[in-house]
């Protein structure tokens, strides 16, 4: 569909959650809303603290910059600006700035009449941020359980977690996010090649319809799941990947705090290897 055609379609008074119609207005073809003004306001302010945090640093390295969570001596106090205060109040604006743009997606969504599963998809990645940056620094006492903010030392908090736990693949609400992620990737390459070989055929072929697509499926695997029902299994994959992934964090340390290896050992202890 056409740009200005689908423009028609949505660009109706209504639907809006907060302010009626005070916000109820577009910036060439954006949707703005109380909440894009929301959105803008705590995009702004963050990156005005990124920046300022940055000028106070050792360097401009785009790969270097850091800015860390307050030390584990301030537990879940504000810290001073220069020693975590900026982490927090970036923190605080990143939370704005997501929450304020899925509830904008709600407020597209009422006006095009549609479901809310684009906001709710985008709340589970909300979710997974705020897991990390919010739930388990707070179970665990300290903002400085958190991660910077940096491109480095952000990789550098992922592996050092890692080792803290001696091996984090054994985890296994990990290893269950990341057979998910790759069962998505999985699930929609195979969708998105059936489609393209389906509308891509041969010169002197038809285009071959979703009857095909689900006889091939058929013939394949023994069973197509059909075409809707591959978006919905690709979202529910998703979503089920980015759950877990959330949970394997949130459980290492505040429940918890020996290698994940050990974990395992309720494996080696059943009934059935004693002889």
């Amino acid at each position: 569909m056409a740009m200005l055609s689908f423009e028609r379609k949505y660009r109706v008074r209504g639907g809006t959650l907060v302010g009626g119609d005070l916000f109820d207005f577009w910036v060439g073809p954006f949707f703005v809303g109380f909440f894009g003004i929301t959105t803008a306001f705590f995009t702004l302010v963050g990156t005005a603290m990124i920046l300022w945090s940055a000028a106070m640093g050792p360097t401009w390295n785009l790969w270097q910059i850091s800015i860390a969570p307050p030390d584990l001596s301030y537990g879940l106090r504000m810290a001073p600006m220069m020693e975590g205060g900026l982490w927090q109040i970036i923190t605080v604006c990143a939370l704005g700035a997501f929450v304020s743009w899925m509830l904008r997606e709600v407020e597209i969504s009422r006006k095009l009449g549609m479901g809310y599963h684009v906001p709710v998809a985008f709340g589970f990645a909300i979710f997974a941020y705020f897991t990390l940056q919010v739930i388990r620094p707070v179970l665990m006492g300290a903002w400085g359980h958190a991660f910077p903010y940096g491109i480095y030392s952000h990789l550098d908090w992922v592996s050092n977690v890692a080792y803290q736990y001696l091996h984090f693949h054994y985890n296994p609400a990990h290893a269950i996010a990341a057979s998910l992620f790759f069962a998505t990737t999985l699930a929609l390459s195979m969708h998105g090649g059936l489609v393209l070989s389906a509308t891509n055929p041969k010169k002197g072929e038809v285009v071959k319809t979703p009857e095909h697509e689900d006889t091939f499926f058929r013939d394949f695997i023994g069973y197509s799941v059909g075409t809707l029902g591959i978006h919905r299994l690709g979202l529910f994959l998703a979503l089920a990947a980015v759950w877990f992934a959330a949970l394997c964090i949130v459980i290492s340390g505040p429940f918890w705090t020996r290698g994940w290896p050990e974990w395992w050992g309720w494996w080696l202890n059943l009934p059935i290897w004693r002889s």
